[in-house]
């Protein structure tokens, strides 16, 4: 039986991404600056839609709150 119990303040920040992680994300985010970051992402919007909408369901935070006092509009998109 593990003695002891659950340390206050333990371990990595809630969040916080692990060395590994850091890396990899510095690395890509390097490589997208050297292809040129938000024009290049814009191409690849046009020419693979699918997988830059992927992409963004990735960055996209899971919940959207709104303001009582200021309701969140949705607005279609049209191309």
């Amino acid at each position: 039986m593990a003695r002891g119990g659950k340390r206050e303040g333990a371990g990595r920040p809630k969040g916080a991404l692990d060395k590994n992680n850091k890396q990899l994300r510095e690395m890509i985010l390097g490589a997208l600056a050297k292809k040129g970051g938000e024009t290049y992402l814009a191409e690849k919007a046009e020419t693979h839609p699918q997988a830059f909408m992927a992409l963004l369901g990735k960055v996209l935070p899971l919940q959207v709150q709104g303001d009582p006092d200021s309701p969140v509009v949705v607005v279609q998109w049209q191309k």
